[in-house]
């Protein structure tokens, strides 16, 4: 460390080689120390292995609309299966009741009428869907 004189105080100390130093221990000590895992440690109980046998999943439910031609009401498919106009209703409750996700899928010929659509779309929520969606054909 060095002193100069002839400041009002008498002398003045020059730090900056104190500051090179404790830099430098400080990067030292950052090395040396291992780093620290922050967190506790839990043994988390694991679920017993039971076999049960796995839900199947639940299949899609799609609505198809056929064209059978102009002024004919379109024929009604719900998962490849024929269903009647005055039955879809009924059909939809009885499947949507045991279901715990009450979505269902709407797909029409592009020449079919909108109104054939709305009303299917209509009825399935009457049914107790509580998504409807719209599906294109390809």
């Amino acid at each position: 460390m060095s002193m100069t004189t002839g400041s009002r105080n008498g002398a003045e100390i020059n730090v900056t080689p104190l500051i090179d130093v404790l830099l430098v221990l400080l990067i030292i000590f950052m090395v040396i120390v291992p780093p620290h895992n922050f967190g506790e440690e839990a043994d988390i109980p694991l679920p017993a292995k039971i076999d049960r046998p796995q839900p199947e999943p639940q299949k899609t439910i799609v609505l198809q609309l056929h064209d059978l031609g102009e002024g004919k009401v379109p024929s009604l498919k719900i998962n490849q299966q024929d269903v009647p106009w005055d039955k879809l209703e009924a059909r939809l409750q009885a499947i949507f009741q045991g279901r715990s996700e009450k979505v269902a899928f709407v797909k029409g010929d592009p020449e079919l009428d909108f109104q054939y659509v709305a009303q299917a779309i209509d009825m399935s929520h009457h049914a107790g869907a509580d998504r409807v969606g719209l599906l294109g054909t390809k």
